[in-house]
């Protein structure tokens, strides 16, 4: 009977929150919360050695020369490109063109609204001729003019003032007819065309937008004369002379080449103290007009690093290490590892000069 009470007055939330204390346990030991306050240091690891292996490959660790090199965004642009903008304010009627077009020179690319513009040529039009007509009519005057004063039948006077008539006359059709050519002028600026072959970059504006001169509708290049533009610290840029080979690396090809320095901006951005950088590049299958790339260049002065082979470092999930000799026995020793030079890795910590290690990773020929 009193076992019965004891097991009813147990409250019922006790066992499974009991449970759910001791998960929560045994997930903080296996993170290393609970019980691993310490950090894995670069280091040997405490253990028996290990027995070196019979035809192991050594290597005696040294320092070596590496450049000390830096890497800097740039983006890749056309030599030629242009942006395509009208020259006087009209609607926009027709964009003829879309992003990735291929386009020829003199190819339509937009429309403007001309009827502005062509009741401006009909108006100049009309004053050319109203202007004309004068100047004939002066003109006859001054002839008859002539004849009388030859006679001697028109006085000086009235002589002088026909024949100023006549060369006023002349001179506003003169400039009435220049003002409707500017008109006729003007009235063909409602079509833009191409200036070159080349492909569309952007379609700025859309069909009723109002086109206002300086403000493009469409950008154009051409894709195959291509350069990086970069920005570098003017530290290093004391360094780079026109015709100078760089490497350029593009991330997005997994590709790097060999480009030369083309140009060069004469100031250096007083905010940013960089100095612009364009490099012409190599024709490259999948390169195109805006990707990133980086311009991989060693301005500051080589430096002596420890270094080691790739194929030396042992990885357990993010820690790196490698097989230490001491005598005959092996020993596993952790790394923390910076730059890597080709097939080359420097080693900032755990080893020193002069230790000599399995250069295979532990791995038998």
């Amino acid at each position: 009977m009193t076992e019965h009470l004891s097991e009813s007055n147990t409250p019922k939330w006790l066992i499974p929150a009991a449970a759910i204390t001791a998960l929560l346990l045994v997930i903080l030991f296996a993170l290393g919360i609970l019980g691993g306050d310490e950090k894995t240091e670069p280091g040997t690891t405490a253990g028996s050695g290990e027995a070196l292996p019979s035809g192991a490959q050594t290597l005696k660790v040294g320092k070596q020369t590496a450049d000390n090199g830096l890497s800097w965004q740039g983006v890749v642009r056309s030599r030629v490109a242009a942006k395509i903008a009208p020259k006087l304010n009209a609607r926009i009627v027709e964009i003829t063109v879309h992003p990735g077009d291929k386009v020829k020179k003199g190819d339509v690319i937009a429309r403007l609204d001309d009827r502005d513009l062509r009741a401006a040529y009909n108006a100049a039009s009309a004053a050319q001729t109203a202007a004309q007509a004068q100047a004939a009519q002066a003109s006859a005057d001054e002839k008859r003019m002539v004849d009388l004063y030859e006679k001697q039948a028109a006085t000086r006077q009235n002589y002088d003032a026909t024949l100023a008539q006549a060369k006023a006359a002349r001179a506003m059709a003169s400039q009435a007819a220049s003002a409707a050519q500017q008109s006729q002028v003007m009235l063909g600026e409602n079509v833009l065309y191409a200036p070159f072959d080349g492909i569309v970059g952007e379609r700025l504006q859309e069909p009723g937008d109002m086109g206002l001169p300086n403000q493009p509708i469409v950008t154009l290049h051409k894709p195959d004369d291509l350069r990086l533009e970069a920005s570098i610290a003017s530290h290093c840029a004391a360094s780079i002379k026109l015709g100078m080979a760089v490497k350029v690396r593009f991330d997005t090809l997994q590709q790097s080449v060999t480009g030369t320095i083309d140009e060069m901006a004469p100031e250096i951005d007083p905010q940013t103290r960089t100095q612009d950088i364009k490099v012409k590049l190599p024709k490259i299958e999948g390169l195109q007009h805006g990707q990133f790339g980086w311009l991989e260049l060693g301005c500051e002065t080589a430096q002596q690093a420890l270094m080691i082979p790739a194929a030396a470092i042992l990885h357990y999930g993010q820690l790196e290490a490698v097989k230490v000799i001491d005598g005959e026995r092996l020993s596993t020793r952790h790394i923390r590892t910076g730059k890597t030079y080709g097939e080359q890795v420097e080693v900032l910590s755990g080893l020193h000069e002069g230790e000599t290690i399995l250069s295979n990773g532990g791995q038998l020929p």
